[in-house]
């Protein structure tokens, strides 16, 4: 073999490692841009814990300290606890309504996760079938 032979053999292999699949590239980047985010899901849930731990010991200690200058107030005051139990109805029923709408937000965000992942699914499917017809009709172009 010739020296411009074995060049041209050379440039040929290079070539064929070197070719780019815009497909794999898309898929690669996709994939790598994915994972990453799914990496950080972790790291986000650990953070609102750690985030709402920290208001829930906040308050307590708020309420703690407030509830011993409010017994003396409330105390001087000669307050009717009536009064004091209608205002606790009324907090039970702005607490229970908060309660109500975190659930409902949270069964939101599971069904539109569903159909996000429904959705995925049944566009996955399509383009199977899309590509399975497309190869079927490269295939027949060949036969010619």
């Amino acid at each position: 073999m010739s020296l411009k032979e074995q060049s041209l053999s050379k440039n040929d292999s290079k070539l064929e490692k070197t070719k780019i699949s815009i497909c794999d590239l898309f898929q690669n980047n996709t994939s790598e841009i994915l994972q990453k985010m799914e990496y950080q899901v972790p790291v986000y849930l650990q953070g609102y814990s750690d985030l709402f731990t920290k208001y829930l010991h906040s308050f307590n200690t708020l309420f703690g300290t407030c509830r011993m200058s409010e017994k003396q107030f409330f105390d001087k005051l000669g307050v009717d606890h009536f009064v004091l139990q209608e205002i606790v109805d009324y907090w039970n029923f702005l607490k229970n309504l908060s309660l109500i709408q975190i659930e409902l937000n949270s069964k939101f965000v599971e069904d539109y996760i569903e159909f996000r992942v429904s959705t995925i699914e049944s566009f996955d499917k399509s383009l199977t079938s899309i590509f399975d017809y497309y190869t079927k009709t490269l295939s027949e172009f060949n036969k010619k």
